[in-house]
């Protein structure tokens, strides 16, 4: 027998109302007999749509000026002017806003609301002369001035080795010897191609091995964790003074934490909110992932943002293809604007770091801070443009910042053996603080343009920063390295689509005996 087919009748008064409980009583408005708007039958038009290969057009609702109503909202309205059809954006049509993707430290209760930055002292951590403020005239040094910022480097740190270690003294790389030597030197790579166990080579420092090469022979190390670049002290036999057999390696060593002199008493706990460009997807130059953003800064009032760029992305398929109707400073203005004006209400200070892939900037590293956009009176109090990369204090919370993805330049370079329960992530952050280096990977990857002269003044750490913020396009994290919280907040936008961001609650804790870490609690969160 047939199934019954239930078709709506129309009636009205009592009538209507009694056969519309009928109806729905007998299934009619569930899915599987859904009442067809205006005619249309989905199924259909899906097979259409398909077989066509092309996008839905509601013929009953046409993208046209008589759709959007009469009188005020008809064709020839003032109100109406310049609208534009569009269709909904993957980022629109994302789930998930708000999710927390992972988290650190005691989340559970913690309020995620700041105070606008009403008892913030925010300030470049360290002597002003150590901090790049300015753009500068860069690509203009020698050989030789290249050459000697890389041998201070190895010196420096292999001075700080010697002494933990209690060297007694380090032996010449390329003079033969039948006892172990201990050595000092920098790993490179023997060849074009990628590092690996069998291209690994020491390049001495200048005092003892006046720069000389050796191949080092890596099989005795049960483990080790190598890049090129990296400063090392080598323990082996060179019999030959040919060829380094590595029996010990001693890696690097961190830098102590800031202790501030004022530790009278607790600080007041701050909320830092974290974000990191590009601030619109790559099918739109509308920044519509930057609105949610000033949305999201505009409920939680957090006292501090910082944002790292890429403000206006070179990668951005728009920029590439030359269709921007503007000029990018312009363009690069705007967006800055909708920020600034965007959260003036909230108080909340601004950090605004800079990026190798913001377009219209300086593209060297270090980089300079944004001077092009002009603040007015009332914002120059709560927004500092910094240098990337760039160290912050935040009411005696030491933040590191660098806005290269470092962690993507290093995880290409870097070879481990190694039974250590460390993945790579937890490798890579632990060699940028016991190398003591934002960036100490060399040669530096190929999109980089490095000024060495300046790399050996505003490059180096300070000191271990309290928290270091390395954002990536590899996956989000929040780890705690040698005491140090390393926060990687993923991009806000991913293509089409949204990203995430981070949120911090620090504190600078007093402590007599031992350092006690500022970081509370942190959370990555969906855009």
């Amino acid at each position: 027998m047939a199934e019954e087919v239930i078709v709506p009748v129309y009636c009205t008064g009592v009538s209507a109302q009694v056969q519309k409980q009928r109806a729905k009583d007998l299934g009619l408005g569930k899915h599987e007999n859904a009442v067809k708007y205006l005619g249309q039958d989905f199924e259909r038009l899906r097979n259409e749509c398909l077989q066509s290969g092309a996008l839905f057009r509601d013929e009953t609702f046409p993208a046209t000026a008589s759709s959007l109503g009469f009188k005020e909202l008809g064709p020839n309205s003032s109100k109406t002017y310049g609208v534009k059809w569009k269709r909904p954006t993957k980022y629109s049509a994302r789930g998930n806003r708000g999710e927390v993707v992972t988290s650190f430290g005691l989340v559970q209760g913690t309020s995620w609301s700041g105070i606008g930055g009403a008892v913030t002292s925010l300030r470049l951590f360290g002597a002003p002369d150590l901090s790049l403020a300015k753009p500068y005239k860069f690509m203009f040094q020698e050989l030789a001035e290249i050459r000697e910022a890389l041998c201070f480097k190895i010196e420096e740190l292999g001075s700080a080795l010697k002494e933990h270690y209690k060297i007694d003294e380090f032996s010449s790389l390329v003079v033969p010897a039948q006892e172990p030597v201990t050595v000092l030197g920098q790993i490179g790579c023997d060849s074009n191609g990628k590092l690996n166990a069998k291209s690994v080579i020491l390049e001495g420092d200048q005092e003892h091995s006046s720069g000389g090469q050796v191949p080092v022979d890596l099989s005795e190390l049960r483990e080790y964790s190598l890049f090129p670049g990296q400063v090392v002290v080598m323990e082996g036999m060179n019999s030959t003074g040919a060829r380094l057999v590595a029996s010990k390696l001693y890696e690097g060593l961190p830098l102590p934490f800031h202790r501030p002199t004022d530790q009278s008493a607790d600080a007041e706990t701050q909320m830092v909110l974290v974000a990191c460009g590009p601030y619109t997807t790559t099918d739109s130059i509308t920044y519509d992932p930057m609105l949610d953003l000033i949305e999201a800064i505009n409920k939680d009032r957090p006292d501090v943002c910082i944002l790292l760029g890429p403000f206006l992305d070179a990668r951005h398929q728009q920029v590439e293809n030359s269709q921007l109707t503007a000029s990018f400073e312009e363009v690069f203005k705007r967006c800055l604007k909708m920020i600034i004006e965007g959260t003036r209400s909230t108080g909340s200070h601004l950090v605004f770091v800079p990026s190798l892939r913001d377009v219209h900037h300086d593209c060297i590293y270090p980089q300079p801070p944004f001077a092009s956009y002009e603040l007015a009176k009332e914002d120059k109090k709560r927004v500092l443009f910094v240098s990337d990369p760039c160290t912050l204090d935040i009411n005696g919370v030491v933040f590191g910042l660098t806005s290269v993805d470092l962690l993507f330049h290093m995880g290409a370079e870097e070879i481990s053996s190694s039974s250590s329960v460390l993945d790579r992530f937890s490798r890579i952050l632990k060699h940028i603080l016991t190398q003591r280096s934002y960036y100490p990977l060399y040669p530096p990857a190929e999109e980089m343009n490095v000024d060495f002269e300046s790399f050996c003044l505003y490059a180096p750490l300070p000191v271990t920063p309290d928290v270091l913020i390395t954002p990536s396009d590899l996956r989000y994290f929040i780890k705690d390295i040698l005491g140090c919280i390393c926060v990687n907040p993923g991009r806000l936008t991913k293509g089409q689509v949204g990203g995430t961001y981070g949120r911090l609650r620090v504190q600078r804790q007093f402590s007599e005996d031992q350092r006690k870490g500022p970081c509370l609690a942190a959370e990555v969160v969906r855009i």
